[in-house]
């Protein structure tokens, strides 16, 4: 009889619980949505991914002058491409401006 109670309110609170944390989850997911929308912010990211290109271009300008012909060729394209401004492109919904 102990284990029958047990497993039931074991279960009713499961399900009561899942049910809090799916609709916790859909306000977190619904707040997060509406922040990354705001204009402010997506400028802020965009600002950030162009500043962090322009960074890693200087850096790939340094070590190209620094190692030249010892980098391996695999790193030495990915360097060329980063010099170049061809930096692969990401997947965080900011555009390429």
């Amino acid at each position: 009889m102990h284990r029958l109670t047990f497993i039931t309110g074991a279960l009713v609170g499961y399900v009561l619980g899942a049910r809090a944390g799916r609709e916790r989850y859909e306000q977190l997911r619904k707040g997060a949505q509406k922040i990354a929308q705001n204009p402010a912010v997506r400028n802020t990211a965009e600002s950030a991914v162009q500043q962090g290109r322009s960074a890693a271009s200087k850096a790939a300008g340094s070590v190209t002058a620094k190692f030249g012909d010892r980098l391996p060729e695999a790193l030495a394209g990915k360097v060329r491409s980063l010099h170049n401004g061809n930096a692969p492109q990401d997947d965080w919904g900011t555009s390429n401006t």
